[in-house]
């Protein structure tokens, strides 16, 4: 854990990456691993992973995230986008992949699934989207750490306008919206007014009320 809290102090939100240095496929792969792995609300994992490295379409998005250059200068750049709304069919694809991968069928689990489609799907589409864009900041949490451990600057990012993100990547088209952005790189030498600050949060006593 020591080694986790020391990787939590290294990171911060870089100002300013280095374009030259790109980071390796099997560093990218575990960081998307960690975020797969994740936990999701009843395990239906309400998101999917874009990894744009093309420069295009990172062009076109930097044009829609107040021109933070992060989303350009990045190795890859990582977008989350959750469901547009809950489904039978996406609730009974993973209560069916669950079934198929551990080879029997649980009573309990199949009484969960009936009470997820009679409640689910039966919600308007933006409180379903709502819900699903919060499973993807639990996501985030471990990119965000994940990177840190490979020693990978991220940055996240909500400034950036979702509907020219969802049309530039066609994500409508899939079922999905994007919820958030984030630039996977490495800090640049200079020019990061932000690399050098100390990192200050409240202090514990101020954040954390323990209720014996």
């Amino acid at each position: 854990m020591s080694n986790v809290l020391q990787t939590l102090q290294w990171r911060y939100a870089t100002k300013k990456m280095d374009p030259t240095k790109k980071v390796a496929k099997e560093k990218i792969d575990r960081i998307l691993e960690a975020v797969r792995l994740t936990a999701s609300s009843s395990g239906l994992q309400q998101y999917e992973m874009f990894v744009v490295t093309n420069e295009a379409l990172r062009e076109q998005i930097r044009a829609h995230a107040w021109n933070q250059a992060q989303v350009t200068e990045a190795s890859h750049l990582l977008v989350f986008a959750a469901w547009d709304n809950y489904t039978a069919e996406r609730i009974n694809a993973m209560f069916d992949l669950v079934n198929a991968e551990r080879g029997f069928r649980n009573e309990g689990w199949e009484a969960y699934r009936q009470q997820l489609l009679s409640t689910y799907p039966q919600r308007d589409a933006q409180t379903n989207f709502e819900h699903a864009a919060r499973q993807a900041y639990i996501g985030l949490g471990s990119a965000l750490i994940a990177a840190a451990e490979e020693k990978v600057d991220a940055t996240p990012m909500e400034g950036f306008d979702p509907a020219k993100v969802d049309e530039i990547l066609k994500l409508r088209e899939r079922g999905l919206r994007s919820v958030i952005l984030l630039p996977i790189g490495y800090r640049a030498d200079e020019g990061d007014w932000l690399v050098d600050l100390k990192k200050v949060r409240r202090p514990f006593s101020q954040f954390v009320t323990e209720l014996a």
